[in-house]
């Protein structure tokens, strides 16, 4: 942990400043001025970390509406990336819009600063998958059968 901090000093910087003005103000807020309020009993890790995880909020729920006003046919969210879908043959060009509507919104957010983005394409018959939510798809399936 020493080295990270000696390593990355100008982050820790800041980071300790967000501490301090959140424990100062009793608040935080996005460039949206979604807002947390500070109570008493705060866990400073959270206050560190709600910058970075509300912005990166604020951007995923503007791409979305930057695609979506694009004629981007959005799903959902997924964490950090939006789930579209398109016929094949506009599948390309959904895509495109769709990073380019992701970029959009992170210069938004982030003051100029672009973001890249990847995709990746799942076409029928296939369907998306993350090894981290087979748990969750099992149990709804269950509950489906049983019903």
């Amino acid at each position: 942990m020493v080295l990270h901090h000696e390593t990355y000093r100008t982050f820790w910087k800041w980071s300790d400043a967000v501490v301090d003005y959140a424990m100062l103000r009793g608040r935080l807020f996005t460039v949206f001025d979604w807002t947390v309020q500070i109570g008493e009993k705060v866990n400073p890790r959270m206050l560190r970390n709600f910058p970075m995880q509300a912005n990166a909020a604020e951007m995923l729920r503007l791409a979305c509406c930057l695609a979506t006003e694009q004629g981007v046919r959005v799903v959902a969210p997924v964490h950090d990336a939006l789930m579209i879908e398109a016929s094949f043959d506009e599948l390309e060009m959904a895509v495109a819009t769709a990073q380019k509507c992701m970029r959009k919104a992170s210069e938004v957010v982030l003051a100029g600063f672009p973001l890249r983005s990847d995709a990746t394409v799942v076409r029928y018959p296939d369907r998306y998958q993350d090894p981290r939510g087979a748990k969750m798809w099992e149990t709804v399936w269950a509950t489906v059968r049983s019903i």
